[in-house]
Formats: C-alpha cells, sequence, structure tokens
C-alpha cells in the first residue's frame, strides 16, 4: 500500500509539473489574448467554487459510506460476538462428545457388551441344557414307570407260582393222607386176615395190586411233585436273582435321580442367577438406547453448527473484501483529495 501510494504520489508531481507547463502557456496565451478573457479572475472563482462544490459532493459520499461502513462494523462486532459464543457452545459439545467418547471406550475397555453376549451364550446352553435334563428326566421317568410295571409283573407271577406251589402242596397233603388212610387199612386188614385167611387170599392179591398200583402211582406222584418243587425253587431263586439286579438297578437309578436332583439344583441356581442379570443386562441396554438419540442429536447439532459456521465464515470473507474495497476506496479518495488538495494549492 505504502509503495501505491509513493507512485501514486510521484505521478501527481509529474502530473502538477505537466500541468504548470501547460498552465505558463496558457497563461501566456490568455496574456496574449485578453480579448476573448476579459476576466480571468471570475473563470478562476467558477472553477474553484466548481472543484469545492465537487469535493463537498465526495466528502458527503465519503460520510455516507463511513456511516454504512461503521453500521457494519458494529454488525460484524455483534456476530463476531455471536460467533464467540457459538465457538464456546461447540466447544462445550465437543468436551461432552469427547466425555461420550471416553465413556464409550471405558465401555470397550471393560468388555461389558462381549461379556453381555457371552452371558447370553451361556443362558442360552444352560437353557438347552436344562431342556436335554427335563427330556433325560422324562425318559428316566418312563424307565422307572416300565421298570416298576415289570416288577409287579414279577412280583404277579411269583404270587401266582406261590399260588400254585401250595396248591400242589396241599394236594401231596391230601394224597399223603390218603396214603396213611391206605395203611391204615391194610393194618386193619391184617389183624383181620386171620379170621378171613380162605376170603383173604383172592382179596390179597387184589388188594396188593391195587396197592402196588397206588404205590406206584403215589410214588409218580412224589416224583413229579418234588422235580416241580425243585423247578418252583429254581424259579423262585431265579426270581430272587432278578429281585436282586432290579434293586440294584433301581439303587443305580435312585443314585442317577439323586445326581440329577443335584444337577438340577446346580441349573436352579444358574437360572436363577441368570434371572437376577436379565433386569440388568436391560437396564444396560436402555442406558445405551438413551445415549445413542443423544449421540445423534450432538452429531446433528454440530452438523447444523457447522453448517452455520461455514456461512459465517463465508459472510466475514465477503464482509472483510467488503472493507478492503472500502479501505481502497478511502485510499482512492485520499489520494483524490491529495491531488485536489495540491492542484488548489498550484492555483
Amino acid at each position: 500500500m505504502a509503495e501505491v501510494k509513493q507512485r501514486r504520489k510521484a505521478n501527481l508531481s509529474d502530473k502538477s509539473t505537466e500541468d504548470q507547463g501547460k498552465t505558463a502557456p496558457m497563461l501566456r496565451t490568455t496574456g496574449d489574448e485578453k480579448s476573448s478573457w476579459r476576466d480571468p479572475r471570475t473563470a478562476s472563482s467558477l472553477l474553484s467554487l466548481i472543484a469545492c462544490l465537487g469535493l463537498t459532493w465526495c466528502l458527503f459520499q465519503q460520510s455516507a459510506q463511513l456511516a454504512e461502513v461503521e453500521e457494519k462494523y458494529y454488525l460484524l462486532k455483534q456476530e463476531a460476538a455471536k460467533f464467540q459464543d457459538t465457538e464456546n457452545k461447540i466447544n462445550l459439545i465437543s468436551e461432552k462428545c469427547e466425555k461420550t467418547l471416553s465413556l464409550m471406550e471405558q465401555l470397550e475397555d471393560l468388555h461389558i457388551i462381549a461379556q453381555m453376549k457371552h452371558l447370553q451364550e451361556e443362558v442360552n446352553t444352560m437353557q438347552i441344557w436344562s431342556s436335554k435334563l427335563s427330556q433325560e428326566e422324562e425318559e428316566r421317568q418312563q424307565n422307572l414307570t416300565s421298570l416298576f410295571r415289570a416288577v409287579t409283573k414279577y412280583e404277579e407271577i411269583i404270587t401266582s407260582v406261590t399260588n400254585n406251589f401250595s396248591v400242589k402242596i396241599a394236594a401231596v397233603k391230601t394224597d399223603i393222607r390218603r396214603i396213611s388212610g391206605l395203611e391204615a387199612d391194610v393194618s386193619s386188614l391184617v389183624e383181620n386176615l386171620h379170621t378171613l385167611e380162605d376170603k383173604v387170599d383172592k382179596a390179597e392179591k387184589t388188594t396188593i395190586k391195587s396197592i402196588g398200583t397206588l404205590l406206584t402211582n403215589s410214588i409218580d406222584r412224589t416224583t413229579i411233585l418234588r422235580s416241580s418243587a425243585s423247578e418252583n425253587a429254581r424259579q423262585i431263586e431265579h426270581i430272587k436273582t432278578k429281585s436282586s439286579e432290579l434293586n440294584s438297578e433301581l439303587n443305580k437309578q435312585l443314585n442317577k435321580l439323586l445326581d440329577l436332583e443335584s444337577d438340577r439344583a446346580k441349573v436352579l441356581t444358574t437360572v436363577a442367577f441368570a434371572n437376577d442379570l436379565k433386569p440388568k443386562v436391560h437396564n444396560l441396554k436402555m442406558d445405551l438406547a438413551h445415549l445413542e438419540p443423544m449421540l445423534d442429536e450432538l452429531t446433528l447439532r454440530i452438523g447444523r453448527l457447522l453448517g452455520d459456521l461455514m456461512e459465517r465464515q463465508k459472510e466475514i470473507s465477503f464482509l472483510n473484501k467488503k472493507l478492503f474495497n472500502l479501505t481502497s476506496a478511502q485510499s482512492d479518495v485520499k489520494t483524490m483529495s491529495d491531488e485536489l488538495s495540491e492542484i488548489s494549492d498550484l492555483k
């Protein structure tokens, strides 16, 4: 700017010398031509008046422009204050965003989300395991019911066998009684043999034959009864062994049921723990859900503020251009005023 002013002053000095060189011959011509310019003082006074009017008009315009510039300067001050307020707000919002980001980083460092996912997976696995355990319990209960039914069937078979054995024993007892009765008859017949020898010879043969047949039949029946008794005893022993095996299996099943009950208690404790964790998880999800709209609002506000800042920057750049143009116009006006003052001084 200083170099431009110096150049303009040099140009003005050159122009003033040229004007002086021109005015000198003009004055000479005016001196020579007094007939055309009768009163040069009036002409110079008129020129000076015209120059003064032009200067006053220029000063009036400059004063109006300066008033406009002052108004714009006050507006710029107000906008700068507003811009500072917005900058403070942006700084506060940026601090809040940094705090929220630090909180999110802390949450990520604590691995709460991963732990929650792991807990959910464990809860799902525990639920699947509990469903499998319930199915196994149902299957085992069905097996126990089938075992109880088999045991009842075996008991019914044992009772039927014992009843048959008791019936057979009663039949053997009746046969033995019959045999004892026959022996008594034989003794009575032997006692009466002396008296009835003649009659008994024939009767002895018949009776001996009948007794032999009866004895053979009774022996056969006793052997059959003994074999059936031994078979029944074997069946009873087999049933006893099976009953002992069933009792051992029942004990094993009872032990398994006790283990299942203990596992069920553990599962119930884990399920209760999971149920206790569910409200905490829900609260964390709700807090995260509340934070998400706040973050969205903050991002929208930051975007709006950035848009406003860009617009304000554009306005400030436009006003700076206007100020630069005004300063250049003021410098031009000053140069013009200096030139006019120099011209007036020269005159």
